[in-house]
């Protein structure tokens, strides 16, 4: 008898001991375009989180508590992004939401966390005056405005630049905040703009503008663009002969553009927060784990949700939750600001937002970026 149970015993013991394992859960939103053209970021930013979810779970979560990732799928629209927001903060109840995916979702969503008095953390937002939407709206992607100056001033060592044209989109808040950003980086390191051409969401033909901007001979062509729209434009523009090399924003950060445009990437410049080459252990930790999990390297976008939930872990270790909603809402936003952290992106801080008019804003990145060239198909390191 005692042979027979002692194993049902053992079993019983370990299943005991597993459901003990963690004492409650912490439930985070997480609303990414997991489906249409923003999925190529949204996707490896799910990815980056449920890794980072991963691994801090098997260390026992944050103080005995599980955390647990409520996914919905905001498509990369405005409209899915204001129902999602609503159905995590409102029904679900969150701690706190990460995402959209897109400036422009941000936009949309972003004022009905800080209405709620519940975290909004974008890690793929760069746009100009995401954070003016107020207080609790916090991002760990560098503002273009950040990144692009740094980004010229390596251009201009390498290529020489004297005159570029530029091309972007008008109608949307990514591009149209891309091209002010660089529209005054470029003014202020006295690079000529010799023209300026837009194109509407959904334009698939970009040769009348291309050939505009050619006939100008400029030394580069500036495109803030998302990289759908980003590979049309260089396939395009290197089969009018323009041989002029291109300079992106954050939207051109994905191997979707090499993957889309292929050869007619080569030479492409552009910034970014995280560099696979970056010898940290952190980050030879993350790429490693990301490859065994995934089968598949990962990107920037992968790294900085990654890094975004344990930065959010570092600021709940701060509080104790009481699994009083808007009392633990808001002591995370109160502890999020002064988390510091060293991951896959390298050394993370945040900063105030200005204020405008008196108005409280939330907290951007402090982070300073790379600069990448393409080169033979890659992503390479401009020294």
């Amino acid at each position: 008898m005692r042979a027979f149970h002692r194993p049902l015993l053992l079993a019983l013991t370990a299943l005991t001991f597993s459901a003990a394992a963690f004492a409650g859960e912490i439930r985070i939103g997480l609303a990414e375009a997991l489906t249409g053209p923003a999925s190529q970021y949204g996707v490896p930013i799910r990815n980056g989180f449920l890794l980072a979810q991963e691994e801090i779970n098997a260390k026992g979560g944050i103080d005995g508590n599980r955390i647990v990732l409520v996914e919905e799928d905001e498509r990369g629209k405005k409209e899915e992004a204001i129902n999602v927001y609503k159905k995590l903060i409102f029904q679900d109840k969150v701690l706190m939401v990460f995402g959209p995916t897109l400036s422009n979702s941000m936009f949309a969503a972003g004022p009905i966390a800080n209405m709620a008095r519940v975290v909004a953390f974008g890690t793929s937002n760069t746009a100009s005056g995401i954070t003016d939407i107020g207080p609790y709206i916090f991002r760990s992607s560098p503002m273009e405005a950040d990144v692009v100056p740094v980004t010229l001033k390596a251009a201009m060592k390498h290529l020489g630049l004297h005159k570029v044209g530029i091309i972007y989109g008008n109608d949307d808040a990514f591009t149209k905040s891309g091209y002010d950003v660089f529209r005054q980086a470029l003014q202020a390191q006295h690079i000529d703009v010799v023209d300026t051409e837009t194109y509407s969401k959904g334009d698939v033909d970009f040769k009348a503008q291309l050939t505009k901007i050619k006939a100008q001979s400029p030394d580069a062509i500036v495109c803030p663009c998302l990289s759908e729209e980003g590979a049309n434009i260089l396939i395009q523009a290197r089969a009018l002969g323009i041989k002029a090399p291109f300079i992106g924003g954050n939207g051109f950060n994905t191997p979707k553009l090499l993957e889309n445009a292929k050869t007619a990437a080569e030479g492409t410049i552009v910034g970014s927060p995280w560099f696979d080459g970056n010898p940290s252990t952190a980050n030879q930790h993350f790429i490693a784990a990301y490859r065994k999990k995934y089968g598949a390297d990962p990107n920037q976008f992968s790294a900085q949700g990654y890094d975004a939930l344990f930065i959010v872990a570092e600021a709940i270790k701060k509080i104790h939750l009481t699994g009083q909603t808007d009392r633990d809402r808001q002591a995370l936003r109160d502890a999020l600001p002064s988390v510091q952290f060293a991951g896959a992106t390298g050394h993370f801080a945040f900063r105030p937002a200005p204020q405008h008019g008196g108005k409280t804003g939330g907290y951007d990145a402090d982070q300073p970026p790379f600069v990448y060239i393409v080169k033979n198909g890659k992503f390479a390191l401009l020294k």
